[in-house]
């Protein structure tokens, strides 16, 4: 059987969108049309999937969308502009005025910002609960209409087993949704361990090159309709079909990246366990849950209070300061900048994320210039 790194390599476009084309054509239209009055009413009848208008529908992102529910395990998916776009489709979709959403606890500072200033003002309430109970009650997630998880969760990297969640949540009947952007279906597939939508911010390592913005949901047919029909149309947030051809790209090397991005990562975990001014190192390994076959190469760490970390980020060299992640380019972020943020949906603060913490995004240098510029910096941030 052809392993799934075969088929993102090799895979063609289907015959209708690219006519035996190695890669996608860029459909750049936004409108399209029907040759006869029959057609045109067969297709706002629904009973033809002729595409309609590109907010909605358009061949080359039904090309990522393909491949993207293929490498998951998933029947389908659905792309969008952002990952805060994938995010907010997917949970609108899914509650109702009235019901609750529990939350793992570290949530992305974005989908908790999201889930506080405009779904919690909508009347639906959300608990955040930590990763532990969820895996240790049972009757958590009773009484609820959504889960909504990561696994790790951001910043401090804490891993959940999903299948075990899942189970739990199958029995109560509540839709669970996690995203999925750290592992990549390369290291990890909800979907195949129970979990009903696995989302993406596909800027990060499925993008991999740092020059697009775009998200996506995978799932069953049935939820990923219930998206399309909804909120997909409705809040507008549409994939490009310039960057679902950029995506498609990225796909046909997500395998190898992700191996440089683990090797790398790996590299830095054998020299920080030996640094003494880092306390701390959350950097999930393969089998830390079950389902997850690897490390990516974003990790946090908790230095000693002895380091002055603007110094420290100052000095760096081939690091770059920076808040997004997953691209070929290693960064750095530190807590302190995020935790003085203004205004009270700061989620570090609500967490107790620690100021000493500091998140590095490892990209495709050569590790062990990487190591040397960071080791450097360290000496300096001590001086």
């Amino acid at each position: 059987m052809t392993n799934d790194e075969t088929k993102l390599a090799t895979l063609l476009t289907t015959p209708a969108a690219g006519h035996g084309t190695v890669t996608p054509p860029i459909v750049q239209t936004s409108l399209f049309t029907f040759e006869d009055y029959d057609g045109l009413v067969a297709r706002m009848a629904g009973q033809s999937d002729a595409p309609i208008y590109t907010r909605v529908q358009n061949p080359t992102v039904a090309e990522f969308e393909r491949l993207m529910a293929q490498a998951e395990g998933g029947e389908a998916a659905i792309g969008f502009a952002s990952g805060m776009g994938a995010i907010a489709a997917a949970i609108l979709a899914f509650v109702q005025p009235g019901q609750r959403i529990a939350c793992v606890e570290h949530v992305y500072a974005d989908t908790y910002r999201l889930l506080e200033r405009m779904v919690r003002p909508m009347g639906i309430d959300i608990d955040y609960h930590p990763i532990g109970a969820f895996e240790d009650q049972p009757d958590l997630l009773k009484g609820y209409a959504l889960a909504y998880l990561e696994s790790p969760n951001s910043l401090v990297m804490q891993v959940m087993d999903l299948q075990r969640v899942a189970g739990y949540a199958l029995r109560h009947g509540v839709v669970t949704m996690t995203d999925n952007s750290w592992a990549t279906p390369v290291f990890q597939r909800p979907f195949t361990l129970g979990i009903d939508l696995v989302l993406h911010s596909a800027s990060k390592y499925i993008g991999g090159h740092s020059d697009t913005v775009a998200g996506v949901v995978i799932g069953s047919a049935a939820h990923i309709a219930r998206i399309r029909d909804l909120t997909l149309p409705l809040l507008g947030a549409k994939l490009a079909p310039f960057e679902a051809f950029l995506l498609t790209r990225s796909l046909r090397t997500l395998h190898l990246r992700m191996e440089r991005h683990q090797a790398t990562a790996d590299h830095f975990l054998d020299r920080l366990r030996q640094e003494p001014l880092v306390h701390r190192i959350h950097s999930p390994g393969p089998d830390a849950v079950p389902g997850l076959t690897g490390r990516a190469g974003l990790m946090s760490l908790e230095f000693d209070p002895g380091v002055d970390i603007p110094r420290f980020c100052n000095a760096l060299r081939i690091f770059r300061l920076g808040v997004s992640w997953g691209g070929f380019e290693s960064l750095a972020l530190p807590a302190q900048a995020s935790l003085s943020q203004a205004g009270q949906h700061n989620s570090m603060q609500r967490f107790g994320v620690s100021p000493h913490l500091l998140r590095l995004s490892l990209g495709l240098e050569d590790p062990e210039d990487l190591w040397r510029d960071f080791h450097q910096a360290l000496q300096q941030g001590i001086a």
